[in-house]
């Protein structure tokens, strides 16, 4: 009997140790970036309209997980076709700056450079999501399919 209170008892801990470090981890990795940016490649050379639609979805975990989201600009008018913000749907990623860093201007032209479907990436400051100041190094992974430049970014 002692042991199986024993054993429950370390169970109980394990679950409310792991639920609270999974809590406090809100933030995705590189490599979970990388994963969701050849993901978001793959869908794209599927279907287009779905891919995007898929990344439109903020339930849908394959392209929205902690803090990574996959964002897609349309490569012939620069505009954002998908985001994890939908005000920002139909702007101009181009436009994108943070203090003199344009960096939606040097996303753009990486992704226009870039040779159909080869990842590269992009470095620059960025404001976490749900704050207005204190900008953090951010790097994002893209890569263009057909008509769509899309990345992942994720916080350093």
């Amino acid at each position: 009997m002692g042991r199986s209170v024993f054993a429950c008892t370390l169970a109980a801990l394990a679950l409310l140790w792991s639920t609270a470090f999974a809590g406090a981890q809100q933030v995705g990795t590189a490599a979970q970036a990388k994963v969701m940016i050849q993901r978001a490649v793959e869908a794209l050379k599927v279907n287009e309209t779905d891919a995007l639609a898929a990344f439109k979805d903020t339930t849908n975990e394959q392209f929205h997980f902690h803090d990574l989201y996959v964002f897609c600009i349309n490569m012939s008018d620069g505009k954002f076709t998908a985001h994890l913000d939908p005000a920002l749907i139909g702007t101009d990623a181009k436009a994108l700056r943070l203090k003199e860093d344009a960096f939606g201007q040097r996303i753009y032209d990486t992704l226009r450079e870039a040779p159909e479907g080869f990842v590269m990436t992009v470095a620059y400051k960025a404001l976490r999501p749900g704050t207005t100041s204190g900008s953090v190094p951010k790097v994002s992974y893209v890569a263009r399919v057909g008509r769509q430049g899309c990345g992942v970014g994720y916080y350093r």
